[in-house]
């Protein structure tokens, strides 16, 4: 559903649905982001609850707030004849619940409108455009439109607002307070040993860089700039606040075949160094079962980041 705020921000009053309603039926044709049916006294809501989904689809892709499903309009001239779709309004407040109950998420309607104009009641859905990444899907499918025809949602289309999560890289965000400083010199060193592991005909380059040039080449800075990749994998134990809210943990615990916790150890910042010592609490741990006999009366639990 949509927060109150953005809720607010969408609703029209009379004046400004009537302008939206002459601004869409002078178009040449129906686009992807709004329909227009006649629904003279009822409509499947099965087929509501397509349109909605298409056009909640549409609007993202096209760059718009909302898609419109308008009741009481033909579409081939763009005449108003009127419907009579739920006149009663708590009949109508109801197909808010009965669409929301099978979209992604519950996402509702912003709200439906009445117009009683001269000619006729008009309709108005006003369908909010689909989540960031987020195709919006009626009982677990997905439908899209294709100019003013409506059916399933291509790959290609569903695969676009997916990919809209990747676009803004939260890991390469920089951390404009942080400095160099913040840094743990031992997980640079270790970084440093790594990488020339990974680039070997590197190895005596990487030894002439300074830890500013190595962390710039390693692309974990941006121009000396300290990224969030910086504080969590090189940072120092107090600079997770820098990513704050996000929690910067590993936390490993080992539980008896009963399930009752034995041991545990948590890890923070520098990644690349905790990974390392949760490893050797494992490996210490497991050989001391084993030492000990007692290894099959035990459940070994591994890392589990939070």
């Amino acid at each position: 559903m949509l927060d109150d705020l953005t809720s607010k921000q969408l609703l029209m009053n009379e004046h400004d649905l009537i302008q939206k309603l002459n601004e869409l039926r002078s178009l040449p044709h129906e686009s992807e982001v709004f329909e227009f049916k006649v629904a003279s006294n009822s409509y499947d809501t099965e087929k509501i609850g397509r349109y909605f989904s298409a056009l909640s689809n549409e609007a993202n892709l096209k760059g718009s707030d909302y898609g419109w499903l308008i009741y009481g309009v033909r579409d081939n001239d763009k005449s108003i004849v009127g419907s009579n779709f739920r006149r009663e309004r708590r009949k109508l407040d109801r197909l808010k619940g009965e669409i929301s109950a099978h979209t992604t998420n519950r996402i509702g309607f912003v709200d439906i409108y009445e117009l009683n104009l001269p000619d006729g009641r008009v309709v108005m859905f006003q369908i909010p455009k689909a989540q960031r990444g987020m195709p919006t899907a009626w009982k677990g499918h997905y439908y899209g439109r294709d100019g003013d025809d409506t059916g399933a949602l291509s790959e290609e289309k569903r695969e676009r607002i997916r990919s809209q999560n990747f676009e803004d890289d939260w890991s390469a965000a920089i951390c404009h307070e942080a400095t160099i400083e913040d840094l743990d010199p031992t997980a640079i060193s270790v970084a440093r040993v790594n990488y020339k592991n990974k680039f070997p005909s590197k190895s005596s380059e990487v030894d002439g860089w300074d830890d500013r040039t190595f962390l710039n080449k390693g692309k974990i800075t941006i121009q000396g700039k300290i990224t969030r990749t910086a504080v969590i994998l090189l940072g120092r134990e107090e600079s997770e606040h820098f990513v704050s809210p996000a929690e910067v943990k590993i936390r490993w615990i080992l539980k008896d075949s009963k399930g009752i916790e034995r041991d545990y150890q948590i890890e923070s910042c520098p990644f690349i160094l905790a990974v390392d010592a949760i490893y050797q609490k494992i490996r210490n741990l497991t050989y001391r079962i084993l030492k000990m006999g007692h290894f099959f009366r035990t459940k070994l639990i591994g890392m589990n980041p939070l």
